[in-house]
C-alpha cells in the first residue's frame, strides 16, 4: 500500500475533473437511457478520440484550439450522423451506432500504425491520464460544462432532439481528453442505470450524482494506495456503488409500497 500516493497536489485536481465530468454526464446519461441509445455515448466518444488522434497526427499543439476544433468537428459529424440515422432507420440504429464505434476505433490504429508512440496514444485515449490534470486544464471545461447545464435544464433538451445532440458531442469532446474513452461511458451509463428506477427527476438526479462522486471519490484514493490506473479503478469503482445505489433505491421502493396488511 502506497501511502504516499495521497497527495492533494495530485489528487484534488484528478477528483475536481471527477465531479465536473459527473456534473454533466448525470443528466445526459439519463436522457441516453430513456432515449434507449446505450451505446450512442461509446459510439460519440470514440469518435471524438478519432478527432484527437487525427489532430496529433496533423501537427496540432496538445490542448491547442486546433486539437479542440478537430476533436468537436468529428464528434459533431458523428453525432448528426447518428441523429439522422434515429430519424429515418430507428429499427436499426443501435447496430449503426455499434457499427460507428468499430470504425472510429479501428481508424485510430491506422491512423497511429507507424506512430512508434501510438499504442501510448491509443491507451491513453481508451483509459485516460486523470491523474496528470491539471487545474489550468478545468478552467475552459469548468466554462464549457456550465454553459451546457445552463442549456439543458433551461431550454429542455428532452423536446429537441439536435439541441440533444450538439450538446452531447460538446460534452464528450471535453471528457474524453480529461478522463479517456472508458470512463466516459461509464460515467454516462452507470449513474444513470443506479437512479433509473426512480420517477421523479430530482431524486434520480441527486442518486446519479452521489453515485459519480463517491464511486470517483473511493476509485481514486484506491488507485493511488495500490498504485494501480486511475481510470480503470474507477470504472469499477463506478460500478460497484452503483449496484449498491440501486439496490438501495429498489429496497426503499419495495418498503414504500408494502401495505400494513403485508407488513
Amino acid at each position: 500500500m502506497n501511502l504516499d500516493g495521497l497527495d492533494p497536489v495530485i489528487l484534488a485536481p484528478a477528483l475536481a475533473a471527477g465531479a465536473l465530468v459527473i456534473a454533466t454526464h448525470v443528466p445526459l446519461g439519463q436522457q441516453v437511457l430513456k432515449r434507449g441509445i446505450i451505446f450512442i455515448d461509446l459510439a460519440i466518444a470514440q469518435i471524438a478520440g478519432l478527432g484527437v488522434l487525427l489532430a496529433t497526427v496533423l501537427g496540432f499543439e496538445d490542448s491547442g484550439w486546433g486539437i479542440q476544433i478537430t476533436a468537436f468537428s468529428a464528434a459533431l459529424v458523428g453525432a448528426f450522423g447518428l441523429y439522422q440515422c434515429e430519424r429515418r432507420w430507428p429499427e436499426t440504429l443501435e447496430a449503426v451506432i455499434g457499427s460507428a464505434f468499430v470504425l472510429a476505433a479501428t481508424a485510430g490504429i491506422l491512423l497511429l500504425a507507424n506512430n512508434p508512440h501510438g499504442g501510448e496514444h491509443l491507451k491513453d485515449l481508451l483509459v485516460g491520464q486523470i491523474l496528470w490534470v491539471g487545474f489550468d486544464q478545468l478552467l475552459p471545461v469548468l466554462a464549457l460544462y456550465a454553459l451546457v447545464l445552463a442549456v439543458w435544464f433551461g431550454v429542455g433538451v428532452e423536446r429537441r432532439p439536435v439541441l440533444f445532440y450538439v450538446l452531447f458531442a460538446l460534452t464528450v469532446t471535453a471528457s474524453v481528453q480529461l478522463v479517456g474513452v472508458y470512463l466516459v461511458f461509464a460515467s454516462l451509463i452507470i449513474p444513470a442505470l443506479a437512479a433509473r428506477r426512480l420517477s421523479m427527476r430530482c431524486q434520480s438526479l441527486f442518486a446519479g450524482y452521489f453515485t459519480g462522486i463517491l464511486g470517483y471519490t473511493i476509485g481514486l484514493v484506491l488507485s493511488a494506495l495500490l498504485d494501480l490506473p486511475a481510470g480503470a479503478v474507477v470504472v469499477w469503482s463506478l460500478s460497484l456503488f452503483g449496484l449498491l445505489v440501486s439496490f438501495a433505491v429498489k429496497r426503499a421502493a419495495v418498503d414504500t409500497d408494502l401495505s400494513p396488511a403485508d407488513a
